[in-house]
């Protein structure tokens, strides 16, 4: 056995390689516990995943732009029945004074 100063500083160094130890594992104990809980804290807030969100992004962009399709084409459709109307008008004027001038 060592005798004088060199025991005391060996057997101090081994409490401090004790003690780091024991930090060390309260610390990961710490960080596990920190985890589980915002685990449990996220999983109440009904959060989505980043994947899922993108998705139904994209869905929307596409639906937005079918939309926007779908309402010129019923634009451009109106247009045509409009302008049909206004030629039908003056046909159905000359028809409607040619039947009274028979009478």
């Amino acid at each position: 056995m060592t005798d004088g100063p060199n025991r005391v500083f060996d057997e101090f160094a081994k409490l401090m390689t004790d003690a780091a130890g024991v930090a060390q594992g309260m610390r990961k104990e710490a960080e596990n516990v920190f985890r589980h809980q915002a685990e449990r804290m996220l999983g109440n807030l009904d959060l989505v995943k980043r994947d899922d969100f993108d998705a139904v992004k994209e869905m929307a962009a596409n639906a937005r732009a079918e939309n926007d399709r779908l309402a010129e084409r019923i634009d451009k459709l109106e247009a045509k029945i409009a302008a049909l109307e206004k030629a039908a008008k003056p046909a159905a004027k000359a028809a409607g004074k040619a039947a009274s001038a028979k009478k």
